[in-house]
């Protein structure tokens, strides 16, 4: 596939752009390390939230009626159930508009599926939408502000996000075949899951209409949030209360690590080598690479989760993900 072989011949070079300096040198991974602490392989946002479940203490949920809006972009309503409305926010440029059809990007905040806002991703939307691309954020429901919200209703809503996109290509002015999902952490699982899985169709949406991004552009995603067997065995309780009622499928069927091998777009993730979660991305594009998928990981050294929200780190990760679409012939070289 021409994409593929692009990005096979100037991935080298891109990472070896990015490490600027020793300490923040990005280490190319094409092959995962020894697994240690299996435990944390699981999806979770905060070190202060897992020792909470370890004791039992009951999670008080704050009622939230409306998620932040960003302050630009074009608001449209991808989606509505019941009397409830999901928008979403479009970031263009609008001179380019009149003559080219240009790549997207649809992001997907995190928040460990039971809050957070898009305004996370606006100044990533703003970036890519004066590169040329049309940049947009969505909000999905969430548990914090929606009854009886699990994962399975967020997949639906990052599906059918990535539907009413490439439905709405032609006034938008976008390629339908260059449309990438990207996202943080919980959002960033969303955006895999728009990738690899088949299930989880909202009744609402035309499946006639792809939900499948043609890029991935991952920030610490939550890639393993079910046991896995390559974990030790003690772990299994461990991922069975974690994710307790989190979904109504069983959680293997919403976790992507177990969709990992099928094919899907080339991919691309960042993560801090203190994150828990980089070891479930690791058996992820492990999972991915043998099976011919072209799955890359840049680490940063000694950072943790959600460490590309701001300071150098976003700087660095936007320029990275930005080389990445320059990379994929998406965007001309700045």
């Amino acid at each position: 596939m021409k994409l593929t072989l692009c990005l096979l011949a100037a991935l080298p070079s891109y990472f070896s752009l990015l490490a600027q300096t020793p300490e923040e040198q990005i280490t190319f991974q094409r092959t995962p390390v020894y697994l240690q602490d299996h435990h944390l392989l699981l999806a979770s946002n905060t070190p202060e939230e897992s020792r909470a479940e370890t004791t039992q203490t009951p999670r008080i949920k704050k009622r939230i009626t409306k998620a932040e809006a960003p302050q630009n972009g074009t608001q449209h309503i991808y989606k509505t159930i019941g009397n409830i409305d999901l928008p979403l926010y479009v970031f263009q440029n609008q001179q380019t508009h009149i003559h080219n059809k240009r790549p997207a990007i649809v992001f997907f905040f995190g928040g460990g599926w039971t809050g957070g806002s898009p305004v996370q991703f606006e100044k990533q939307c703003e970036h890519f939408s004066k590169r040329g691309m049309v940049a947009i954020t969505v909000e999905y429901r969430v548990s914090s502000g929606h009854d009886a919200v699990k994962i399975d209703d967020c997949i639906e809503d990052a599906k059918s996000a990535m539907r009413w996109v490439r439905a709405h290509a032609e006034e938008l002015g976008i390629d339908p075949n260059r449309i990438a999902a990207a996202g943080g952490s919980a959002g960033g699982h969303l955006a895999a899951c728009t990738a690899v899985m088949d299930k989880f169709d909202a009744s609402s949406d035309d499946k006639a209409i792809s939900a499948k991004p043609n890029a991935l552009v991952l920030f610490n995603p939550a890639l393993a949030i079910a046991w896995d067997e390559r974990m030790p065995k003690e772990v299994r309780a461990i991922a069975q209360q974690k994710m307790s009622g989190r979904s109504r499928a069983p959680i293997q069927d919403v976790s992507p690590l177990t969709y990992a091998s099928t094919e899907q777009p080339p991919c691309i993730m960042f993560f801090g080598t203190a994150d828990r979660l980089l070891q479930g991305a690791q058996l992820y594009q492990e999972d991915s690479t043998e099976a011919g998928n072209l799955c890359e990981i840049v680490t940063y050294d000694g950072k943790g989760h959600g460490f590309f929200n701001s300071g150098e780190h976003y700087d660095l990760t936007l320029a990275a993900a930005d080389t990445f679409f320059v990379d994929c012939g998406w965007l001309s070289k700045q």
